[in-house]
C-alpha cells in the first residue's frame, strides 16, 4: 500500500466515527460532527491522489482527464 492509500483509508475511518457520534483525532487535531466537511474534503484529496497513482505514467490528460485516442489507419 502507498501512503496516499493509506491516508485516504484513515478518512474514510474518520469520517464513519464522526458519522456514528464520535469525536476523532488525527494528525494531533481533535474533529468532530461540526468538522465532517473538513474530514470530507481530505477523502476527496486523497481519493484524487489515489486515482494519480493507479494512472499509468505517461497516459494522454486533457484537464485531469485521462482519455485514450482511437487510430483509424
Amino acid at each position: 500500500m502507498s501512503i496516499a492509500t493509506d491516508m485516504l483509508d484513515l478518512y474514510i475511518q474518520a469520517e464513519k466515527d464522526v458519522l456514528g457520534g464520535k469525536s476523532v483525532e488525527f494528525n494531533g487535531r481533535r474533529l468532530t460532527l461540526e468538522n465532517l466537511a473538513e474530514i470530507r474534503a481530505g477523502r476527496v484529496e486523497w481519493e484524487r491522489r489515489v486515482a494519480a497513482e493507479r494512472q499509468p505514467a505517461g497516459a494522454p490528460r486533457l484537464g485531469g482527464l485521462s482519455f485514450s485516442v482511437a487510430r483509424m489507419d
